[in-house]
């Protein structure tokens, strides 16, 4: 309370911007530890675009890659992923609507600004939205560890393409993959579980950029 506090007050009113009073502890939470003195905004770290904005954003990227991410859960992980797109030139983020990570502040963090200058379309039905993607000519690329999958090193990147990267602990469903018309694999020369799947994008997105401008 006070009249910092009306002044916050009357401009959200002024603008339309909805607002609640909250417990300090709520707001400490919300903020992860930052200083807050006492007000606090929930911002969309990424503007949303519908699926045809994305198909065309795509196309006329530098780098023809749009990222899909099938229920990937850690904000770090979607904010590493788009913050390494948006370097590379990449045309966007596909994400499902539901039983995906939150484009909070934590993923605006890790992607160190990215996150607001890439636009991101929250799909429904993910696979549909794939099957938009190809009839428009997008190869479907997707990163697996099955042993059949091609030699992510020796492979021929179709582009333009999506690419396809999968849930932290249980990977890409079922559903998804077979949409996939190439699935790769990172080969391990040491005995090693697995990597990180922002590590895991990366390397198959820097392959991809490599050969592009070859």
């Amino acid at each position: 309370h006070g009249k910092d506090m009306a002044v916050i007050l009357d401009l959200c009113r002024e603008a339309g911007v909805r607002f609640r009073f909250a417990p300090r502890e709520d707001l400490d939470r919300l903020c992860a530890g930052a200083s807050h003195q006492g007000v606090a905004a929930l911002l969309a770290a990424a503007p949303l675009a519908d699926l045809g904005d994305r198909v065309d954003a795509g196309l006329a990227a530098p780098f023809p890659v749009v990222l899909a991410l099938d229920q990937v859960q850690d904000t770090g992980n979607v904010g590493a992923l788009a913050r390494t797109l948006y370097a590379l030139g990449g045309g966007g983020l596909v994400v499902p609507k539901h039983e995906a990570a939150r484009l909070g502040p934590g993923a605006a963090r890790a992607s160190a600004g990215a996150l607001s200058r890439l636009a991101v379309h929250k799909a429904v039905n993910l696979s549909r939205a794939l099957d938009t993607f190809r009839e428009r000519g997008y190869a479907v690329v997707c990163a697996t560890d099955d042993p059949e999958a091609v030699d992510a090193f020796t492979a021929v990147f179709p582009l333009p393409m999506v690419l396809v990267l999968g849930n932290e602990d249980k990977g890409i469903r079922s559903c998804v993959a077979k949409r996939c018309d190439l699935k790769l694999r990172i080969p391990f020369l040491r005995d090693f579980d697995s990597l990180n799947v922002a590590q895991a994008g990366a390397s198959l997105m820097g392959l991809a950029a490599a050969q592009g401008r070859n």
